[in-house]
């Protein structure tokens, strides 16, 4: 079985109180995914779902995401074997965005370069330069020896 999306409602009512979940996708095609460690509410990552990924992850439970910059759909997890289970899935007011509470299997890590999160980069500014810092995580797998490009 394939979920279907209807149309986005017109009737901003509907849309922000009805039953039917009637994603908004942008012009490309796509919503915005937030993600955060359903245990402890940790801010993930980020990242963008077409309506397959969307259906497919309603359907499976493991999250499946659109990659803009590979142009192609990606189920999380597949190469690193930490997936993404999807514990609650909701939508903003408009249904242009959507959050995933998850529990991540394997390594229990997020973020390609192996880190828990994406977000370990701080932002601060130095003699009037913005600059880049980190919180110190550590990466929890080795990065390379799982997505090192095979010959």
């Amino acid at each position: 079985m394939t979920v279907k999306f209807t149309e986005a409602s017109k009737d901003k009512r509907a849309l922000e109180e009805g039953e039917a979940f009637t994603p908004r996708f942008d012009a490309n095609g796509l919503v915005t995914a937030v993600v955060t460690d359903a245990a402890d509410g940790m801010l993930l990552m980020v990242a963008h779902m077409n309506a397959e990924a969307l259906a497919l992850t309603i359907e499976t439970g493991i999250a499946h995401y659109w990659s803009r910059s590979r142009g192609s759909l990606w189920k999380k997890g597949e190469t690193s074997g930490n997936f993404q289970h999807v514990v609650e899935m909701r939508t903003d007011c408009d249904q242009d965005a959507v959050w995933l509470r998850v529990k991540v299997s394997g390594h229990d890590a997020t973020c390609h370069t192996g880190r828990r999160s994406c977000f370990y980069r701080t932002v601060g500014q130095k003699d009037g330069v913005a600059t880049l810092g980190t919180d110190g995580s550590a990466p929890l797998f080795d990065a390379d020896a799982i997505y090192r490009k095979k010959p």
